[in-house]
């Protein structure tokens, strides 16, 4: 099979098993998912919907975060870790978007980038499930499913999102990426995977990852 062969059983694949998707982090606007990629980070999706409710019951907005101390943000998410970092984070930029943004959440890479807790994929899962501008946030599942699948050489994140925009097309960007989130979920994880359940990488699988994974099965 070619690249883009691959790539066409891989779309028609995700496609059948997830003709609708879910949302993985619950929020209502562009604000409130831009504070859950955030505390995402290095934190279950599940556990960041646990804890966002009850942020979110007392600040949902830029203007009534800044009203809370930033004590008091990080004891509201310490489950999620890494909560120093992640208070100050949210804090700081509820703060510049009140200054420079009237309050509202802005619709580029480069501003949402410049703002405090913000990197590259936070800002691309922004763009594309707020403002449905195409984008190919990479997480650790995409870019283990990349390299199982023989899409990308697995060097870094910045390499595998950056075949991954060369090979999809670009329309089907902001679906296929929360799809093949899903399916490393459920099908190909990092611990406790089962080869024969893993449809794609069965089929399309990189020569080296399927023998790796044969020989641990005997």
């Amino acid at each position: 099979m070619t690249k883009k062969e691959r790539a066409t059983f891989v779309i028609n694949t995700l496609n059948d098993l997830y003709p609708s998707i879910p949302i993985p982090l619950d929020h209502k606007d562009p604000y409130t998912l831009l504070i859950a990629v955030l505390l995402s980070a290095q934190c279950t999706d599940v556990r960041v919907n646990l804890t966002t409710p009850h942020l979110f019951a007392k600040a949902d907005n830029p203007f009534a975060m800044v009203q809370l101390s930033v004590e008091e943000i990080r004891e509201i998410i310490k489950p999620c870790g890494l909560s120093p970092m992640k208070s100050k984070a949210i804090f700081g930029l509820s703060q510049i978007l009140i200054e420079k943004y009237q309050g509202e959440v802005p619709q580029s890479f480069e501003a949402l980038e410049e703002l405090p807790g913000v990197g590259h994929k936070t800002a691309s899962v922004v763009m594309s499930q707020a403002f449905s501008v195409p984008a190919f946030p990479v997480d650790t599942h995409i870019h283990r499913l990349m390299y199982r699948w023989g899409l990308t050489n697995g060097k870094n994140v910045v390499q595998t999102e950056k075949d991954a925009k060369a090979i999809f097309p670009k329309e089907l960007w902001n679906d296929l990426h929360l799809q093949i989130i899903w399916y490393g979920r459920e099908y190909s994880p990092a611990r406790g995977w089962n080869l024969e359940k893993d449809i794609i990488t069965k089929t399309i699988g990189r020569a080296s990852v399927i023998k790796e994974a044969q020989k641990k099965s005997r």
